[in-house]
Parts: structure tokens; sequence; C-alpha cells
């Protein structure tokens, strides 16, 4: 299937009656609707396409089959928003338990093909507009294409120290980046974090600056734009050089401002401060994978213990992903997993003194030592968010205004 950029695919799972009238109202909105008539289907259309705006989904004449399209909208890092068509004498029997997309939608049977194009036109513009205090705001430009790119929201968090996550966070940038990835960093520890300096970058601008600027009746910048190049072509964006004076980062604006810059890049790994912040909390809400480091200690053991309860209370386990970091320096592997809970998504094995010369040059692991096994493992972990390498996850239902819909049996 060609991929036309400027004309974002909206996927239709329709019954035949309903498909051609809103396949058309689309086309003339100016997408590329795409009629299909299974899972399968759903499946290539996926694999061969990467500006999929939405996916509309008959959630009622099958259920299991929205259940599985719903699933593959989240596989394999994939974050892509559904629109479920539902008939309301059914709603109540739907079993509403896991996280699914911040922008899942549903609209009621009978509905007109212009209320669908309607719909998906506000969902898309929400995809891609910023909240600033005062009301959703567009930053930049808006092109129809952008609404069908989305790229990965990783967020890298241990609520303890100590345990390697910046190292991760830098590293992981620079290897997605040298992977041939359009990649955003963003230093989200306002407190500690020193993602510029590790990468040997001196007088970066950040957010607060720009925010600071805006009061003053500055430009409205997007955080892709504010970023600064590093010589590997990764973009790196603190949230302020001081823990001081940060009243100005209202949570769910840098939260949104972050899942925002999704369109203009494949990956934004955004480095967070060992804390349940508020900040925090609304990353967690939009990120679409949180990286868990963990060493083989029990400190940092226990630590992802309280974890895994309070994603439980949070609603996000299922996008926690664990990497043992310096593995076989203690607790082997299969321990640390049986203690936490939650399976090994990757190891990183301890890299002794070349991290140490890495970070003292403020270099990353592609760029002074390629071959070492520890450049390896990262790449590895690259991979896996690159889908080369990712297991099939639970199918557990699909969400709707914050709850999920497990679809009848």
């Amino acid at each position: 299937m060609a991929m036309s950029p400027s004309r974002p695919a909206v996927a239709l799972l329709l019954p035949a009656t309903e498909c051609d009238p809103v396949a058309g109202e689309l086309a003339v909105g100016g997408f590329d609707p795409v009629p299909l008539d299974d899972v399968r289907d759903l499946a290539a259309l996926l694999g061969t396409r990467s500006d999929v705006a939405v996916v509309i989904i008959d959630a009622d004449v099958e259920p299991e089959l929205a259940n599985d399209a719903w699933s593959l909208l989240h596989d394999g890092g994939r974050s892509i928003p559904a629109l479920l068509i539902v008939n309301p004498a059914t709603m109540d029997t739907l079993d509403m338990a896991a996280p699914g997309h911040e922008d899942d939608e549903y609209m009621t049977r009978p509905y007109s093909a212009e209320s669908i194009r309607w719909r998906v036109e506000a969902m898309c513009i929400r995809s891609v507009a910023v909240d600033d205090g005062s009301g959703p705001i567009l930053q930049g430009a808006l092109e129809t294409g952008d609404w069908g790119r989305r790229g990965q929201l990783v967020a890298i968090f241990n609520p303890k120290g100590g345990v390697g996550k910046t190292t991760i966070a830098t590293n992981l940038a620079a290897m997605l980046t040298d992977k041939g990835q359009r990649v955003l960093l963003i230093d989200a520890d306002t407190v500690t974090g020193h993602v510029s300096s590790s990468l040997g970058m001196d007088a970066v601008p950040t957010v607060v600056d720009a925010w600071r600027d805006e009061l003053d009746g500055g430009p409205v910048v997007p955080f892709f734009d504010l970023a600064s190049a590093h010589p590997s072509g990764l973009r790196v964006l603190p949230l302020t050089a001081s823990p001081i004076h940060t009243e100005i980062l209202d949570p769910d604006r840098v939260a949104a401002s972050i899942a925002a810059a999704r369109r203009s890049v494949d990956f934004v790994i955004t480095d967070l401060h060992p804390s349940y912040s508020p900040l925090n909390r609304a990353v967690f809400d939009k990120a679409d994978r949180i990286l868990v480091p963990v060493t083989p200690d029990l400190p940092a053991i226990r630590a992802v213990v309280k974890l895994r309860d309070v994603a439980d209370e949070l609603g996000m386990r299922d996008r926690l992903a664990l990497i043992v970091n310096r593995a076989g320096s203690g607790v082997p592997t299969d321990d640390v997993e049986k203690a936490i809970g939650i399976p090994c998504y990757a190891t990183v094995r301890s890299a002794g003194q070349v991290l140490v010369k890495a970070a003292n040059e403020g270099r990353t692991l592609v760029e002074m030592a390629p071959k070492d096994a520890v450049t390896q493992d990262v790449g590895l972990i690259a991979d896996r968010l690159l889908g080369r390498d990712v297991p099939q996850g639970a199918k557990g239902g699909f969400r709707l205004f914050g709850r999920t819909m497990a679809a009848r049996a």
C-alpha cells in the first residue's frame, strides 16, 4: 500500500452498509479511508503504513473482533486512537478494566457519515493540541499529515535514584538515533537532572526559559523546535537548569507538550525524577511505555515492588517494562523477576570503566564503544522498541474516557 503523507489513513472496520458512506465522507475531509474486512487486514495495514491516524471499529456487531483489533493498536509500542461504534442498549454490558489510548472515543448508533468525519477531525486536532492552562492551543502550523504521525513516548523511571536511569535514557536515545530514528530526549528531572552535561552540552535552552519568555510576550514554541541538536542528530531538551523556581512547569501542560512532540519524531525519551510527583504522574498518563531500570540489589528491588503496587492503582502496570541494569553483579535476574512480579524486558551488563569514561568525556556508548558488549545490550533494547523482537501483548480490552471496556464473551 502506498503511503500518502498529505492524506493520513483512517482504517474502517465497519459493516459494508455503513463503510461506503463513511469512507466517502472521510475522503472529502482529506483523509485516506481504508476499508478492512477483518483483524488480519488491520495487522497488514499497520505493518505497511505508519500514518494511520484513527481506526474506526464496530464494537457491537462482533465484540471479539473489536477487542482483537483494539489490541493491535497498542501492540509493539503502537499508540493509535480508536473510535468505537456501539449500540447504547449494550453499553452497560461491557466490562471496564484496563488501560488504552488517552484519545479513544465512542459513538452510538444511529450516526451520520458526516458526524463520523467531524469526530475523526476533532480526535486528530486534539492529538496535536496542548493545553496551556487557558484551553487547548495548536503549537505551530497544522498540516493534516501531522495527524497520522505519532512517535512512541517512552518514560524512564524508578522511584529510587542511583539505578542508571539517566545512563539508560541518554544511551538508548543515542542508539535509536544511530539506527536512523528521529529522537527527542527530554530531561524531566527538575531536581537532579543532568542529561545535557552527560552529553557534553553546555548552556542548553530550557522549557522554563521559553515559558517565562512567553509571559513577557514571546512566542509559543513547540518542544521539538525548542530542543537543542546534539552532534549525533539527537535533540535534547531539559525542563529546567535549576531546581529553584520551577512553579511555571504546570504538570498537565508539560505532559501535553511532551505528547504533542510525538508528531515531530519517532521517539520521545523522557528521563524522570525518582518520585511520584504530579509532573511524573501526568507523564505516566501520556506514556506509551515506561522503562524501569533496576539494579540487582535489595533496596532497588524493594523500590520497584512498591512501584508495581502504585502502577496497579494508577492503571499503568501493563506499560511497565523492567530493565535489569548492571546484570550479573548481584541478585540473579530470574530472582529479580520473581521478587518484583514483572517479566524482564532486557538486561544491561555492568560496564565498569566504559561508562565512567564516556560520562567524563560527555559521549555516548554508541559513539565511544560501538562494539562493546554493554553497547550491544542497549542496542537490543532499541530493537525491541522498534518492534523487532516484541512479544504479543495481552489482549485486555479497549479504553473509553479513561476506562477500559472488555467486550462480552
